[in-house]
């Protein structure tokens, strides 16, 4: 038992490179030859396809026509409401008519600001500005309408000042033709006759009051007319002298305005109100005074 044991002990070892082994490893240096040959192959092919990257363009250098766009444009008369004195506002562009592409298309929406100076020719009133959209087109005529006001910055900066209180305040009022606007009041306080202090500050329950009037006067004088009777109102602020006339008990006031308009909704458009708009009221003497409740007061007040 011992010497068998110490013969197998002793026996070397059998060859690894058996018949078995020797093929498996010929086969698999094949197999490993042609994967790397097949990943040449496709490796070569992406850098060929890669190195012709102009195939598919044209001539190097060859540019589009530069083409001037503003032979395909048409010019348009703007116009604005009959209210104001000078209708011609000025002359807007837009593509011309060209498949499903409609100029009017283009045009209907646009909002010009404009100063109100040039819109009533006259240099007082050049701190306002008033937007205008277009509502419609009619021929080569753009017809806008109100569509906010606002004043200049430099206008804004000359009232503040020191030793005074700023009011302001702030309204949603709906007109009588569906029209939701949104009203900024501004006023400051007013040194009294024969006043020997420095400063005119209001108090807090003052500046309360004062802002509630402001709020009341507002929605009662627009809720009650329509938007182009409304925008009459505005531009020779008679609310203003309202709000003032009204606030003289509480704390004196002056440069109360009517600051900013917005339209925050607009109804369905309507093509005979925007003609009337246009055309003016035949009904009214041009040039006639807007019957106002303040200025008869004041006259009576002068009177008696």
């Amino acid at each position: 038992f011992f010497f068998f044991f110490f013969l197998m002990i002793r026996r070397p070892p059998r060859s690894t490179l058996s018949s078995s082994s020797a093929a498996s490893d010929v086969y698999k240096r094949q197999v490993s030859t042609q994967s790397t040959g097949h990943q040449q192959q496709r490796s070569f092919t992406r850098m060929a396809v890669g190195k012709n990257k102009r195939l598919t363009k044209g001539k190097k250098g060859s540019k589009k026509k530069a083409i001037d766009v503003f032979t395909k444009k048409d010019w348009y008369d703007v116009k604005a409401p009959a209210l104001f004195s000078n209708t011609n506002v000025g002359k807007t562009l837009v593509t011309r008519t060209a498949g499903t592409k409609i100029a009017s298309d283009g045009l209907k929406g646009r909002v010009f600001e404009i100063s109100l100076g040039d819109l009533n020719k006259s240099e007082d009133d050049a701190f306002r500005k008033i937007r205008l959209r277009v509502e419609d087109v009619q021929g080569k005529n753009c017809l806008t309408n109100f569509w906010g006001m606002s004043f200049t910055t430099d206008k804004l900066r000359s009232l503040v000042r020191k030793w005074q209180s700023l009011i302001e305040a702030h309204c949603d009022v709906k007109t009588t033709d569906g029209y939701l606007l949104r009203l900024f009041c501004i006023g400051f306080t007013k040194r009294r006759q024969f006043q020997l202090r420095k400063t005119s500050y209001a108090q807090s329950a003052q500046i309360r009051a004062i802002r509630k009037k402001m709020v009341d006067i507002m929605t009662k004088e627009v809720s009650s007319v329509e938007l182009i009777k409304a925008v009459e109102k505005f531009i020779p602020e008679y609310i203003g002298k309202d709000i003032q006339k009204a606030c003289e008990g509480i704390y004196p006031l002056q440069n109360v305005f009517i600051r900013k308009v917005k339209i925050l909704k607009a109804p369905k458009f309507d093509a005979a109100k925007l003609a009337e708009i246009h055309s003016g009221d035949s009904t009214a003497e041009v040039g006639a005074k807007v019957a106002r409740n303040a200025e008869a007061e004041l006259t009576a007040e002068a009177t008696a």
